[in-house]
């Protein structure tokens, strides 16, 4: 089945969108400017630098959407933001569902492996996520999301040096109101339903609560071409409470707990012709395709439970604020990584992980020019990984594998940091920016190395599994930032900034080769990202606003998990502080009315990456050189820019509409370090538009999303010519969404 040219649902949703836009010549003018145009163009709150702050007033690079913002375009996870952002990938690696593997200014990583820190934190009501599985989950209800570009180690601490992204989730309005969605999408093989609601108010007069409900049941996007069935079933809930007490005028506490449970088929693997020209004949897919077929089906269940709390003292020059949080998750999942109908490389998977954190901080003024952010941070996360590996099933009877290997390991992680940030007015116009972080880490693991055990079944989560490799180190580090901030005028401002980032160092638990002095689980060193930044922001004398920024990062000691094809284990993973490298790039990111009901927004995002030194053979030709130096860093894509309208417009008496269509662009990138795998350019085109009753009530919508059907994959790993005596080759692809268009309805009270 050949990737699907049928343009009419296109081109529907797109004339539908065009025509309201072009076609409403006669808007009738109001005294308020329309809903969405107000919403767009209106100031967003954000807390880039952990107190409330206009996204004009914050020497950072930002993007923000507020809770109306998301639900015009429709996000129902983080991934659906991957293309858009200036410099920003929010993927998901696709080898499991749910591992987010976001990248920002091309800082990014390729993995599925637990124990791999991000370079892109996540953040959920101020409290980290410790590692990058279960991130790109659906998410609901809230009240805005703000990305951070640019190292934020001063006051976000490890694992921030491509940047950060916050999720906020909205609290419960002054009186009683609710609000229900429903939605179901096409596209595909078979339809995903939607069906969402949350209600909430006060109870009292120092108490308010709230709760929220989300349900999806996704009845299969792909067609497996083994199975002649659907592939891609999901079924997902998640059900958030809400409490917020303020037993005075200058305290609160809000206590939020998630419960996320969602059970669903493996991915959607496609294999399709390798980077080295080798295909596997059973299944040579056209990457540009949808075409599958695999004959492991795979699945992946997981449950999460995740309490966090926040306590807010107001005292007479600032606030104290006390952030904990706490979150348990388990998954078992299983993956055909061959991507072809032969039982060649199955992998099934367990994931257990405990983490608390807490934060306490001050925010306020010492005097009249000072301002100062401080406080001390606290994070353990624990958790226990089982991988096997059951391979060559072809050789042997059904239901059994010729060879198979089991590892995994237990790793834990310790974290203290202390950190500082003062904001001082060297004049009316001028201030003087800097902070400071101290952070002390220390990580221990027991794992035990798939390569010796071989065809001797066992489990780590069980604790059957025997350790071959043992090991605990610390890491201490100071995260500094120095820079300056010019306020121009009341609407605009340019700032400038030196800051320094850390991932922190670690341990490889998926350990396969046998090779395990140099190629064994570690540990690998830090690595550090010096950022040098110039930027401004300014507000349109039509309500409209304007950011840029100009940077320059130099990585030292870059992290990199090497993924390298092997003919036993069919693939082998390496971790190792691989060559220094620099980032330079610009973005500009636009907000601009072209009447009192139209708005077009534009973004443009540019990186040159290059290598700087090379201490390992990226291209495994047994010699370190310039072959090395000139290949092109993983997921970092040179060009991302997008456009859109947005449309207002009076439908008679019964209400108004919002009309919507954007274009989305995403260069070419690098996914293996070898180069010879690639993600491809994405050009991605939605449009929709919502018809609101009068009384804001009832939303009727009609959207598409990729309505040209681009090919998305979450990655390209290079498989083998060989595994074992069997013939392989290939790559191991999967499969994202491709078009998908959807009618919902809303009901606001």
């Amino acid at each position: 089945m050949k990737k699907r040219h049928v343009w009419a649902p296109s081109l529907t949703a797109l004339s539908v969108a065009i025509t309201a836009m072009l076609g409403s010549t006669n808007v009738v003018a109001q005294e308020t400017k329309p809903r969405a145009s107000s919403t767009l163009l209106e100031e967003i709150v954000v807390t880039a630098r952990k107190r409330q702050e206009s996204i004009l007033d914050v020497p950072i690079a930002v993007t923000a959407l507020n809770s109306e913002q998301l639900d015009i375009l429709k996000v129902r996870d983080i991934q659906s933001l991957s293309v858009g952002l200036p410099n920003v990938a929010f993927d998901d690696v696709g080898t499991s569902r749910g591992v987010a593997n976001f990248s920002i200014r091309g800082l990014g990583i390729n993995s599925s492996i637990p124990s791999i820190d991000p370079t892109v934190g996540t953040f959920v009501d101020g409290v980290y996520l410790g590692t990058n599985a279960g991130v790109v989950f659906d998410v609901f209800d809230l009240e805005s999301i703000e990305v951070l570009r640019g190292p934020q180690g001063t006051l976000f601490g490890r694992n921030v040096t491509g940047g950060a992204v916050l999720l906020n989730s909205a609290r419960p309005s002054d009186s009683l109101s609710g609000k229900f969605k429903a939605s179901i999408e096409g596209g595909g093989e078979k339809p995903s339903t939607y069906v969402m609601g949350s209600v909430g108010g006060p109870v009292s007069d120092t108490l308010a609560a709230k709760i929220s409900v989300y349900t999806n049941q996704d009845d299969g996007y792909f067609f497996n071409q083994f199975t002649q069935d659907v592939h891609g079933k999901k079924d997902t809930v998640s059900i958030r409470p809400m409490v917020v007490w303020t037993p005075t005028d200058n305290l609160s506490i809000t206590a939020i707990y998630d419960y996320f449970e969602s059970e669903g088929d493996g991915p959607a693997s496609q294999n399709h012709i390798n980077g080295s020209g080798i295909s596997n004949e059973a299944a040579n897919f056209d990457r540009d395709s949808f075409d599958l077929s695999i004959d492991e089906t795979g699945f992946l269940d997981t449950k999460s439970d995740f309490f966090r709390t926040t306590i807010e003292l107001d005292t007479e020059n600032g606030r104290i604020t006390n952030v904990f949080g706490y979150r348990e998750s388990s998954s078992q999942g299983a993956v055909d990584v061959d991507a072809t109908p032969i039982s060649l490389f199955h992998s099934p998977n367990e994931l257990e992980t405990e983490q608390v954190s807490n934060e306490i901080r001050y925010a306020g003024e010492l005097n009249d020019r000072t301002q100062i952010t401080t406080g001390a941070y606290y994070f353990k996360n624990e958790l226990q990984y089982t991988e096997q590996r059951r391979l060559l099933g072809v050789l042997a009877p059904p239901g059994f594998f010729a060879l198979s290997q089991d590892g995994g390991g237990n790793y834990s992680v310790e974290t203290l940091g202390l950190f500082a940030s003062v904001d001082y007015d060297l004049t009316d116009q001028l201030i003087f920016n800097a902070g400071l972080r101290y952070t002390d880490e220390e990580k221990s693991v027991e794992i035990a190395s798939l390569s010796r055990n071989v065809n001797a079944p066992c489990s780590v989560v069980a604790g059957t599994c025997p350790f071959d490799f043992i090991d605990e180190k610390s890491w201490s580090n100071l995260s500094p930032k120095v820079g300056l901030t010019y306020n121009v005028s009341d609407t605009s401002m340019a700032y400038t900034h030196w800051t320094r980032g850390f991932r922190s160092g670690g341990y490889n638990l998926r350990n396969t080769s046998i090779d395990t002095v140099n190629f064994g689980p570690g540990p690998f060193d830090e690595e550090t990202v010096d950022n040098f930044e110039i930027g401004f922001k300014t507000k349109l004398n039509n309500g409209g606003r304007i950011t840029g920024a100009v940077f320059y990062n130099q990585i030292d000691d870059m992290q990199r998990e090497i993924n390298l094809a092997d003919p036993i284990s069919g693939v082998v993973q390496v971790i190792r502080n691989t060559a220094d490298a620099t980032i330079s790039g610009l973005e500009i990111d636009g907000l601009f009315p072209l009447s009192d009901n139209l708005i077009l927004n534009a973004s443009l995002g540019y990186i040159d990456p290059s290598y700087d030194e090379v201490r390992f053979d990226l291209n495994g030709d047994d010699v370190i050189n310039d072959a090395d130096r000139d290949l092109d860093l993983p997921r970092a894509a040179k060009l991302t820019y997008s456009i859109g309208l947005t449309l207002d417009s009076e439908v008679g008496s019964w209400g108004s509409a919002v009309s919507r269509i954007s274009y989305s662009f995403r260069d070419e990138s690098a996914y293996t370090d070898n180069n010879l795998g690639v993600l491809d350019e994405l050009a991605i085109l939605d449009a929709g538009i919502d018809f609101m009753s009068a009384d804001g009530r009832w939303t009727f919508g009609l959207y598409g999303k990729n309505l040209t059907d681009e090919v998305k994959h979450g990655g390209d790993t290079q498989l083998p010519t060989l595994l074992g005596p069997f013939p392989l080759g290939g790559s191991f692809a999967p499969l994202a969404k491709g078009r998908i268009y959807g009618i919902d309805v809303s009901y606001n009270f």
